[in-house]
């Protein structure tokens, strides 16, 4: 069953610009470490406001790639510009 993970975060506007290229940097990283990972967007709320939401094919593939995610380059450099971060894991039930 896949898993959707929305991750809501604060950035500074001024570093907008580099948040959206370090995100496609962990994108590409994540997805040549991880097939398990299917999509990956990056919005804005407002200002200063994001969300990432992820699509994993299992909840298995989502656990393999956490367990990465300390020692990994571009996701410290992605997260190093937020702050506030919350992290919610959505199991897909049904689609149409």
């Amino acid at each position: 069953m896949s898993v959707i993970t929305v991750t809501r975060f604060q950035v500074a506007p001024a570093d907008a610009e580099q948040l959206r290229a370090r995100h496609t940097a962990l994108v590409s990283a994540f997805r040549a470490a991880f097939p398990g990972l299917t999509e990956a967007r990056l919005g804005r709320l407002d200002e200063e406001t994001w969300v990432g939401i992820w699509r994993w094919d299992s909840a298995a593939s989502l656990r393999a790639a956490r367990q990465a995610v300390p020692g990994n380059a571009e996701a410290a450099a992605a997260f190093s510009l937020t702050r506030d971060a919350a992290v919610e894991d959505i199991e897909v039930l049904d689609e149409h």
